[in-house]
């Protein structure tokens, strides 16, 4: 696992932005694995902004984790409007290429299996965007989630649906989501999470230097091979080790010996 600890919050965002556009420049028919959430608003600005750049994403095809039971693509507050309305629509990708969890399809089971199907034939993911919840989580892998689950629909913590109450206007938070296993997103070539704030600190202590356990989801990223942390001092804050993560990529510097 790789940690980059950043001065701030903007520097951090700016160098995972600057991952996956290097991913997609190097490879033009990536696979992204694509989150949601306020963490990666910034990323997502930083890559609308470079496709005036020339940054195009005409051949890529994106898997979002998660979306929520009971929402269709149209509602304001599922993942499909999220990102359409600061990624999709900003960039070049082409719409049959941008995939997300049905969230109100008339058998979800059967559309997490679909789902899962749809990923593995288009070769797997290569670059997984992740962020992380309070408790631990990743997608929608709650604690105690199996550490070696595939896509399923997942009850969500009360706390989860806490914190995405202030995005629901018109009715209370949804108590169901579709996401990918954390086996799914383990799965992924290459792993990147974004954490800032003090509020993240001590999941991402837990995550990156805890105990390998279904209490802290996140965990599960310590067994693949090709992980990258990407934090600001704030959500370091409980590393015992950031020293030796600074020693290693000062500044976070991404390449090191």
């Amino acid at each position: 696992m790789k940690v980059l600890i950043f001065e701030t919050a903007e520097a951090a965002e700016y160098a995972v932005a600057e991952i996956v556009a290097s991913e997609v420049s190097t490879r033009p028919e990536t696979v992204l694995g694509l989150a949601t959430g306020g963490t990666m608003l910034p990323v997502y600005a930083r890559l609308c902004a470079l496709r005036s750049e020339g940054l195009s994403f005409a051949k890529v095809t994106s898997f979002n984790l998660d979306e929520y039971v009971g929402l269709s693509s149209q509602h304001p507050e599922s993942y499909h409007s999220y990102m359409r309305e600061v990624l999709f629509d900003h960039i070049d990708i082409l719409p049959e290429n941008c995939h997300l969890p049905k969230g109100d399809a008339a058998d979800v089971r059967a559309e997490c299996l679909a789902y899962e199907d749809k990923i593995l034939a288009h070769g797997g993911i290569d670059l997984q965007l992740l962020g992380i919840g309070r408790n631990g989580h990743i997608g929608f892998n709650e604690p105690s989630s199996s550490l070696g689950s595939l896509t399923r629909v997942k009850t969500l913590t009360e706390s989860t649906r806490q914190a995405n109450a202030p995005y629901f206007t018109d009715q209370e938070a949804p108590k169901y989501a579709i996401t990918m296993g954390i086996r799914t997103i383990l799965n992924a070539r290459t792993c990147v999470l974004l954490a800032t704030s003090a509020a993240k600190a001590q999941a991402v202590a837990q995550a990156v230097e805890g105990p390998l356990s279904a209490i802290c989801p996140a965990s599960a990223l310590q067994m693949h091979a090709k992980t990258t942390v990407v934090l600001d001092r704030s959500a370091a804050a409980e590393l015992r080790h950031r020293d030796y993560y600074g020693q290693v990529h000062p500044h976070g510097a991404v390449h090191a010996l």
